[in-house]
């Protein structure tokens, strides 16, 4: 195995895009967390009043020899709306604005070009308003937002919301899947 990499990302809801990053060969770790804010160690409550500037994140830990950091890119581009601000579906506010945390100016050059990438591949019916932005601090999210798709697969928002975004990534991505 070659050294592992990290890579943060927020598109929505950190319980929706957890189980996809999860899902994927070469990711070894996913952490969800809060990332893009100005307040140190924050909490879901602090995050959700709006005031922190944080995002919700995922941190993904992989494996660049079987998946590299464009290709995490790319799965990430599909799998949320890259085109609205501030907002993903039903959840509204800066905490779940899309945005590409960079761990480096190498990551930051590589997520600028998938973005053209997805762009000229017109993907997206509207512009992409993902930020690109240097990673300064990410918080891990409390224990209990942890593995919560796989710990409360019965809940309403995880059978309303999440069940159907995991489905249709599966269906897109099946020969990126770890095997079951």
């Amino acid at each position: 195995m070659s050294e592992l990499a990290r890579a943060t990302f927020g598109g929505g809801c950190f319980w929706c895009l957890e189980p996809i990053f999860r899902d994927l060969k070469g990711v070894t770790e996913v952490v969800v967390g809060y990332a893009g804010g100005h307040v140190p160690n924050p909490t879901y409550e602090q995050v959700c009043g709006k005031g922190t500037g944080h995002a919700e994140v995922v941190q993904v830990t992989s494996d660049p020899a079987v998946i590299d950091y464009a290709d995490l890119l790319r799965v990430f581009f599909t799998v949320h709306d890259p085109t609205t601000r501030d907002r993903q579906g039903a959840d509204v506010g800066p905490q779940y604005r899309s945005i590409v945390l960079a761990h480096d100016e190498a990551q930051a050059a590589v997520a600028r070009a998938v973005i053209a990438e997805v762009s000229r591949a017109g993907i997206w019916d509207a512009p992409i308003v993902t930020e690109v932005v240097p990673l300064d601090t990410f918080w891990p999210a409390e224990d209990y937002h942890q593995r919560y798709f796989e710990r409360n697969p019965w809940a309403g928002y995880c059978r309303a919301v999440i069940a159907p975004k995991v489905a249709k990534f599966r269906k897109a991505h099946a020969a990126r899947l770890k095997a079951a």
